[in-house]
């Protein structure tokens, strides 16, 4: 008669305690614009900035594109059927700089983006 081996399970963490999570810091840079090409222009000064302070860069990854539709009437009163649509497209990139530095932040902080380029950073 054979006997089944015996299956041990993993030991759970008491309540509580916490895990050890995995240690390498990650700065998360979103950045958005609504003209595709000075975006990326953007981001190439970004990425150049971090390379320059021998960082390691993750990205960009182009993330999908929202689009605001919106209808106006042509005519002040009746006339409905005349109506014009336009659309904001949103275009959206997002860069991970690991192990960053804070010679590497401030270098970040102190660039100078064009108008319409907005960056949020999250340190994660």
């Amino acid at each position: 008669m054979a006997t089944e081996p015996k299956t041990t399970k993993a030991p759970r963490a008491k309540k509580g305690t916490k895990v050890a999570a995995d240690t390498h810091a990650k700065l998360r840079l979103r950045v958005r614009g609504y003209d595709h090409s000075v975006l990326d222009q953007s981001v190439k000064q970004i990425i150049d900035t971090a390379l320059r302070f021998d960082a390691q860069v993750v990205g960009p990854v182009p993330l999908p594109t929202d689009f605001k539709k919106f209808s106006v009437l042509r005519s002040s009163f009746i006339f409905k059927n005349a109506q014009e649509q336009f659309e904001i497209r949103t275009h959206k990139r997002v860069i991970d700089i690991l192990n960053p530095n804070p010679k590497i932040v401030d270098a970040l902080t102190n660039l100078s983006l064009p108008s319409g380029v907005s960056v949020d950073v999250k340190m994660m």
